[in-house]
C-alpha cells in the first residue's frame, strides 16, 4: 500500500489546566470483551463502550507494540480548523492527570514511540521491552490520555510555534509544495485537497476552545481501535485492556458530540486543471494527478498495479521514456489508498538545463499510452510480485503490521489488508487496461495547463464500498509460522552465536533462531585498498558499488529485481572507497538462492554504459536538489571545518560543486577499473541472524566468497582527533523558511575510554532523550523555537577520535533566541550538573532501549558484523551497560565538565537571515 501521510513528531507534558481541574468521571461497571473475527493470527474484540481491540501475539519478538488509532484525521476538519488533528497529536503529549511528563516516562521505559496524523486517522504507539510492568504502564498511558489529556492553553501557546516550525520545514521543499498545490487544485471541495499539517493562519490562530472541543468529540473509545502486538499473553492482555479502558464510558452521540459521515463528495472533474509554482530551487518537476476510487474499491488493486507499471525503476514505462532518454533525472508514480476516493500521481524531476516542456509532453503521452498500449502480462506479474513481496515480508514482522494496520483501520476495517492482498493476486492485464481507460483520461487530470475540449470524457468515480459487507465472514489465509521467545541479552546472544573464519579470509558470525515467518537477515562487509591506493577515488567508489545491482553478465537490472521479488528478498548494496556492504532480508526457503544471486551480483557485474549514465544523472540531480537546502549546506560546512583534509584524502568532505564535477566527469571505464583494482573477499565480515541452516549457509558463503581473492592489500583509514579552534559560520539560503543550527567540538575519545560511559549518559540527558532532554525541554517544549532539537555523541572503536554535536531546526527570525537558549542550557548543565533522580531515570530508559535495539534482527546482524571487524564480542555491550548502571551523578558531571567547553564550540547556521532581518527592521 502506498500511502504518503505526513509523519509528524510529537509534544510533551504540562501541569493540570485551570479550566479542567479534575479528570472526566469514569464508570465502575464490570465489563467483558466480546470476541470477534480472527484472521491470520490477529483477533478482534469489542468492549461495551465501543472500543475495538486487536491482539496479535508473536512470541518471537521480545518486544510489545501498543498502537491506538483514532478515526479522525484532516478529513474531519472544518473551516478554520485545518491542521487541528495534527495540533491535537502534539498536545496529547503534554500530559494527563496520571501521566504528567509523558516524554520522561517514554524515555524511562526505553520505548520507541511516535504519533502520526494522516487524512483519515491519528495514531499513537510505543514499542518497548516485553515486560508486564511496561505493558501495564503503556495501556494506562493510552487510556488516561484518551479522555483526560490537559489540552491546556498555556501549553498550546508554545506548541503551536513548534508546529509552525514544522510547517516551515516542509516549505523548504519545492517538490513538497508542488505536490500540495497539485492536490489543492485537483480537489475542489473534499478535505483531501488540504495538507494534513494545515494552513499557517489556522495553526497560528485557532482558539484553544475549538481544539478542546475537537478532542472531546473524537478521542473516545467508540472512535478508536487499540492494537497490542508482540510477546503477549492474550488473556492477560485482554484483562488489562478491560481494566484500563473498560471503565471509560461510551459518549452520548447527540448534539455537538455526533460524528457525521463525510458527506462532501468531490464532483466528477470536468476538464484539465493546471497549477504553476515559482520558488527558489535547483531541479524542475512536473506531476500529474488523476482521481481514483477509494482504497476499499474492487478497482483499487488494479490501480495500484497500474501505478507500479508506470513508476517502477528500471522497468517502468515512465523510467524508460524519460530517464533512459535523459529527459528526466528521476520519475515515479503512486496511488493514494484512502477511505474515500483518492488520486494516482505520476511525477518527473528534471535537471535545470533540460527541457521541462519536453519532459511534460513525454510523461503525459506515456500515461495516455496505457490505454492504447495495454500493460503486458510480464509487466503486471512483475508489479504484483513487488507489491505482494512487501506485504508478505511485513506480515512476518508483528511490529510493522501492528503499525501499518492503522491505515487499514482508517479505510473501514483492519481485515481490508488481507482482502486487498487476495484481490491483488487476481489482477489481470485486462483489469489494468480497464482502469487505465476509466481513470487516465485528460479531463480527469490536474497538470501544467488547461486545454479546452468540445466533447470531454468524464471519469465517474464509484462511491466508497460498504466495507462491513466486503469483510463479512472473511477468513483470510492460514496463520504463518511463529517464532521462538528470544532473550536479547548480550549473554544469550553470545551463547547462541558461532564465529568462524572461512578459508578465503572472511570472518563469519551465525545466530540461528526461529523467527516469525522464518525471516532471516544478513550483513556482509568487504574491505579493500589502502589509504594511498584509494586517494581521490571516493566518487568512483560510490558509483562502482551502486552499479552492482544494475545488471550482471547473466541478468539485466530488471531480471535481478524480478528474481528478488520472486524470492521475497530485499537486497541493498552500497559502498565507499575501501568498504562494500550488502544487506539481505528474506526467508529461510529463499536464503540460499538469494545468496547465490548476490554472488552473481558481486562477482559478475556488467557495468552497462546506459545504466551508468542513468546512475550518473540521478546522482547529479540529487546533488543539485541539496545545494540550496539549509540542512545540507550546514552539514557540509560542518564536516569540512571539523575534519579538514587534503582534497584527495578519503576523509575529505567535498563541496556540492566539487561533487557535481566529480560525478559529471566519471566514466563507466573508471568504474570497471576500480572494480578490477580493488574488489575481492580476502578481507571482510559477515553475520547472519534468523531462521536458517548454519551448515548450508556456511557452505554457500564459502562457495560465494572463498576463492575471490582481493587484488591488493587492505589497510583501514584511520580517524584522527583534530583540536579545531572555535568559529562561527553563517550561510545565507534565500527564500528558505527554515534554518539549520549545528554546534559542537571534536573530542579525544574512544568508545572504550574510561569516561565514555559517563559522557554517553550525559549526552542522553542533555540532548539525546525523547523530547525530555534538557535541550528539548527548553528549546522545544518551553519556548517552542524548534521542531527538532537534540545532540549526539560519537566515538571511534579503534581510534581516539570522537565528536559532540548539537542541532536544531528553526525559523531564521528566531536565531538569537535559539542561540541564547542553547548557550544557557549547556552552561547550566556544566555548572549545576544532573540530579540523582534525573540520572536514575536516564539509566532505566537507556538500558531498556539497548534491549529493544538488540531485539531487531537487522540491527543485530549489523552489530555482529562490526564486532567481527573490531575484534569484539557482545561482552563489550555487557560491560558498557554495567558501567552505565554503576554511574553516579558526580562521575557524569565531572566527565561533562572535563570534555565539553562551550568556548571551543564551532557553530554553523544556514538560513534566510537577510529576509528575517529586513522584516525585523
Amino acid at each position: 500500500m502506498r500511502v504518503v501521510p505526513f509523519v509528524l513528531l510529537l509534544a510533551t507534558a504540562a501541569p493540570l489546566a485551570a479550566q479542567r481541574s479534575a479528570p472526566r468521571p469514569r464508570a465502575q461497571a464490570a465489563l467483558a470483551a466480546v470476541r470477534g473475527p480472527t484472521v491470520e493470527g490477529i483477533t478482534e474484540y469489542g468492549l461495551p463502550n465501543g472500543l475495538k481491540v486487536l491482539l496479535f501475539p508473536d512470541s518471537s519478538k521480545p518486544t510489545i507494540t501498543v498502537n491506538i488509532t483514532y478515526l479522525v484525521g484532516s478529513r474531519y476538519e472544518g473551516y478554520g480548523e485545518t491542521g487541528m488533528a495534527h495540533l491535537l497529536e502534539h498536545m496529547v503529549f503534554k500530559g494527563s492527570p496520571r501521566h504528567r511528563d509523558i516524554p520522561q516516562e517514554l524515555t524511562e521505559h526505553g520505548a520507541q514511540p511516535n504519533g502520526t496524523t494522516s487524512f483519515d486517522r491519528t495514531n499513537y504507539f510505543e514499542t518497548f521491552a516485553a515486560t508486564d510492568s511496561n505493558l501495564v504502564w503503556a495501556l494506562d498511558l493510552e487510556a488516561d490520555r484518551m479522555v483526560n489529556s490537559f489540552i491546556a492553553e498555556k501549553d498550546f501557546k508554545t506548541e503551536f510555534t513548534v508546529v509552525r516550525n514544522e510547517f516551515e520545514m516542509g516549505e523548504n521543499s519545492p517538490f513538497n509544495i508542488l505536490f500540495e498545490r497539485t492536490m489543492e487544485t485537483a480537489y475542489l471541495w473534499h478535505n483531501y485537497g488540504h495538507p494534513t499539517i494545515g494552513a499557517r493562519s489556522d495553526i497560528e490562530n485557532v482558539p484553544i476552545g475549538r481544539l478542546q472541543a475537537f478532542y472531546h468529540k473524537y478521542y473516545q473509545p467508540d472512535n478508536a481501535v487499540l492494537l497490542v502486538a508482540g510477546k503477549i499473553d492474550p488473556e492477560r492482555t485482554l484483562q488489562l485492556v478491560e481494566q484500563k479502558f473498560g471503565a471509560i464510558p461510551r459518549p452520548e452521540r447527540t448534539g455537538a458530540m455526533k460524528i457525521y459521515p463525510t458527506y462532501t463528495a468531490e464532483p466528477t472533474q470536468d476538464g484539465e486543471r493546471s497549477v504553476t509554482l515559482r520558488r527558489v530551487g535547483d531541479v524542475q518537476a512536473v506531476m500529474a494527478a488523476y482521481h481514483v476510487p477509494a482504497g476499499s474499491d474492487s478497482d483499487f488493486p488494479a490501480v495500484e498495479v497500474l501505478s507500479d507499471v508506470l513508476g517502477s525503476a528500471p522497468s517502468g514505462r515512465l523510467y524508460k521514456a524519460l530517464v533512459e532518454t535523459k529527459k528526466a533525472a528521476s520519475v515515479g508514480a503512486f496511488a493514494y489508498q484512502l477511505r474515500e476516493p483518492g488520486v494516482l500521481v505520476a511525477f518527473a524531476n528534471v535537471r535545470e538545463e533540460d527541457s521541462l516542456d519536453s519532459a511534460r509532453t513525454t510523461m503525459l503521452a506515456t500515461i495516455d499510452s496505457m490505454i492504447t498500449t495495454p500493460a503486458t502480462p510480464e509487466e503486471v506479474d512483475r508489479a504484483k510480485a513487488s507489491l505482494l513481496k512487501n506485504i508478505e515480508l511485513n506480515l512476518n514482522n508483528s511490529t510493522r503490521i501492528g503499525l501499518e494496520l492503522s491505515e487499514w483501520v482508517s479505510m473501514g476495517d483492519w481485515r481490508m489488508l488481507f482482502l486487498y492482498r487476495d484481490r491483488l493476486k487476481t489482477v489481470t492485464p485486462a483489469e489494468v487496461q480497464r482502469v487505465a481507460a476509466r481513470y487516465l483520461v485528460p479531463s480527469n487530470r490536474t497538470v501544467g495547463e488547461f486545454i479546452p475540449t468540445k466533447e470531454p470524457l468524464r471519469a465517474e468515480i464509484p462511491p466508497t464500498p460498504d466495507v462491513a459487507a466486503l469483510v463479512k465472514d472473511y477468513k483470510g489465509d492460514t496463520t504463518r509460522s511463529a517464532g521462538e521467545a528470544f532473550d536479547p541479552s548480550p549473554a544469550n546472544i553470545e551463547a547462541r552465536t558461532t564465529r568462524t573464519t572461512l578459508p578465503g579470509g572472511i570472518k563469519l558470525a551465525l545466530l540461528p533462531k526461529r523467527t516469525r515467518g522464518a525471516t532471516v537477515h544478513a550483513m556482509l562487509s568487504l574491505r579493500f585498498g589502502t589509504p594511498q591506493a584509494i586517494a581521490g577515488k571516493n566518487t568512483i567508489a560510490d558509483l562502482t558499488a551502486d552499479m552492482l545491482m544494475r545488471g550482471s553478465t547473466l541478468h539485466t537490472r530488471q531480471q535481478i529485481k524480478d528474481s528478488l521479488d520472486k524470492l521475497e528478498a530485499r537486497v541493498n548494496v552500497f559502498g565507499g572507497p575501501n568498504t562494500l556492504r550488502v544487506t539481505i532480508e528474506t526467508t529461510r526457503p529463499n536464503l540460499i538462492p538469494t545468496l547465490a544471486l548476490v554472488r552473481e551480483v558481486l562477482r559478475m557485474p556488467a557495468f552497462d554504459t546506459s545504466e551508468f549514465r542513468q546512475l550518473q544523472q540521478a546522482n547529479l540531480a540529487q546533488i543539485e536538489q541539496q545545494k540550496s537546502e539549509p540542512t545540507a549546506l550546514a552539514s557540509v560546512a560542518y564536516g569540512r571545518y571539523m575534519h579538514p583534509y587534503p582534497k584527495d584524502d578519503p576523509r575529505y568532505t567535498p563541496t556540492f560543486a566539487e561533487q557535481a564535477a566529480a560525478y559529471g566527469s566519471a566514466t563507466v571505464e573508471d568504474a570497471r577499473t576500480f572494480y578490477r583494482t580493488f574488489y575481492g573477499a580476502s578481507n571482510g565480515e559477515m553475520a547472519v541472524v534468523g531462521d536458517f541452516d548454519p551448515a548450508a549457509v556456511t557452505a554457500e558463503v564459502t562457495s560465494m566468497l572463498g576463492d575471490w581473492k582481493s587484488p591488493g592489500p587492505f589497510a583501514r583509514v584511520t580517524q584522527e582527533y583534530q583540536d579545531r579552534p572555535d568559529t562561527t559560520i553563517v550561510i545565507e539560503t534565500p527564500d528558505k523558511a527554515n534554518a539549520m543550527f549545528l554546534a559542537g567540538m571534536n573530542l579525544p575519545l574512544r568508545d572504550d575510554s574510561p569516561d565514555y560511559a559517563a559522557l554517553l549518559l550525559g549526552n542522553y540527558m542533555l540532548g539525546g532523550g525523547f523530547l525530555n532532554s534538557r535541550l528539548a525541554v527548553r528549546i522545544r517544549q518551553k519556548e517552542g523555537i524548534s521542531y527538532g532539537v537534540g545532540s549526539f555523541l560519537g566515538a571511534s572503536a579503534l581510534d581516539e577520535s570522537g565528536q559532540f554535536t548539537t542541532y536544531a531546526i528553526y525559523a531564521p527570525q528566531n536565531a538569537t533566541r535559539l542561540e541564547e537558549a542553547f548557550e544557557e542550557e549547556v552552561a547550566r548543565v556544566l555548572k549545576d550538573g544532573f540530579t540523582g533522580e534525573e540520572v536514575q531515570q536516564a539509566k532505566d530508559g537507556w538500558l531498556q532501549s539497548r534491549e529493544v535495539n538488540r531485539s531487531q534482527d537487522q540491527g543485530l546482524a549489523n552489530e555482529l558484523t562490526s564486532d567481527l571487524y573490531y575484534g569484539r564480542t557482545l561482552d563489550y555491550d555487557a560491560q558498557l551497560e554495567k558501567q552505565v548502571a554503576a554511574l553516579t551523578p558526580a562521575a557524569i558531571n565531572a566527565a561533562m565538565r572535563k570534555y565539553l567547553d562551550p568556548s571551543k564550540f564551532t557553530i554553523i547556521e544556514a538560513g534566510d537571515f537577510a529576509k528575517a532581518k529586513a522584516k525585523q527592521d
